[in-house]
């Protein structure tokens, strides 16, 4: 009985052993599991100078994000006081050393998305995360210039989508006023087309009547073109309806405005300099610097028109250039002294003619004085001889 009773003890001994056995061998294996693939020392020292953790738990956007932040500090390109080239290649092969790793230990789908961003990202070159949002190539001016570039482009696409959309909010808006316009435009068009029809039978009914057969010059060839056999009669008559009805170029016109506004703007000044003494007083002086600034208002708004008329203007030879306050001021100090020596001139002109009047009216006068005391001498004389 006591044999048995030994005999039982000893199984449950052994059974107890082999589970514990048997836990223990789950513990080992689900610490290796949860632990990961252990990692070489060469690995250890490529996370280490990426600065990430070597349990292989980093993400690729992590470790794109450490390989950019180590690069923009030790490239030779990025201009940095930290650039190390040497530094820099041991960064690289790091980068690529844990990408490899990181390929190998994912899941197939995840190490495909891992293995095309390692093909994209040592297919560009490295100096295209550097900045300018990884565009361009060369060198770095030249990717800043290409930058500038797609900047303006964007900027310029942006532009023409949003007045896009306000031109097609702006005309679901006015549907209605669009469909009234059209309305009346066609019912215009039927009364021009009425009247046009109106005068062409008017015309072949005087024609019928032969009202057109005792014109001067009929059957004799038109002299429209004597001027010019050259031009296209077609064109020669659109200008003639043109200057028939005062149209004039855009660029004539704004001409036209510059040159009045340049006229009245060197009136200002020469009147307002030929007002103030020669050498000024300190009121005089304060009353022409209020008059240079207001006239340098108006001279930001003139070089504005020049420079629409410099861009509509048919020939590059009659472009302008921009009006000067210097020039202009000195323009007026010298037309007001001419105008001064001028008037001095004048003035001197109008004493001689004073002058010169009244030596005639002298010289006219003197005759008739002395002839009555001619007069009276004779006869004075012809009384004492009887």
């Amino acid at each position: 009985m006591s044999s048995i009773v030994h005999l039982l003890v000893s199984r449950s001994d052994f059974s107890h052993g082999h589970f514990m056995l048997v836990l223990s061998r789950q513990s080992l294996l689900l610490r290796a599991l949860s632990s990961g693939p252990q990692i070489s020392r060469s690995l250890q020292e490529s996370y280490r100078l990426l600065q990430l953790p070597d349990e292989g738990h980093s993400s690729p956007v992590q470790v794109k994000e450490a390989y950019l932040r180590l690069a923009k500090l030790y490239h030779p390109d990025s201009g940095a006081p930290t650039a190390d080239a040497v530094l820099f290649s041991r960064v690289e092969e790091a980068y690529r050393a844990v990408l490899a790793h990181q390929s190998k230990t994912k899941q197939p789908d995840q190490g495909k998305e891992m293995q095309d961003e390692e093909s994209r990202g040592t297919a560009l070159p490295h100096r295209h995360y550097l900045s300018y949002e990884g565009v361009g190539s060369g060198t770095p001016s030249q990717r800043e210039r290409q930058y500038r570039q797609i900047r303006v482009d964007r900027a310029t696409e942006q532009v023409l989508n949003y007045r896009q959309r306000e031109h097609e909010r702006a005309a679901a808006a006015d549907g209605a006023l669009v469909e009234r316009d059209m309305r009346h435009r066609s019912r215009k068009i039927k009364i021009t087309q009425a009247v046009e029809r109106l005068v062409e039978d008017l015309i072949q009914e005087s024609m019928a009547r032969g009202d057109f057969r005792n014109l001067s010059g009929a059957g004799k060839p038109l002299n429209k073109f004597e001027h010019n056999p050259y031009a296209d009669p077609m064109t020669h008559n659109l200008n003639r309806i043109l200057i028939d009805n005062g149209y004039q170029p855009p660029w004539v016109v704004t001409q036209r405005d510059i040159r009045e506004n340049t006229a009245q703007i060197r009136n200002r000044l020469l009147e307002g300099r030929a007002r103030l003494g020669d050498p000024m007083t300190t009121k005089e002086h304060s009353q022409w610097e209020q008059l240079c600034k207001s006239v340098e208002e108006d001279l930001v708004k003139l070089n504005k028109i020049v420079d629409t008329y410099n861009l509509i203007v048919p020939m590059l030879s009659m472009q302008m250039v921009h009006f000067s306050l210097s020039r202009e001021i000195e323009r007026a100090v010298k037309g007001a002294h001419q105008h001064r020596l001028d008037q001095q001139k004048e003035r001197e002109k109008e004493r001689e003619r004073r002058k010169e009047e009244k030596r005639r009216a002298n010289a006219v006068t003197k005759p008739k004085n002395t002839k009555p005391g001619l007069m009276s001498w004779m006869k004075n004389l012809l009384q004492t001889k009887h």
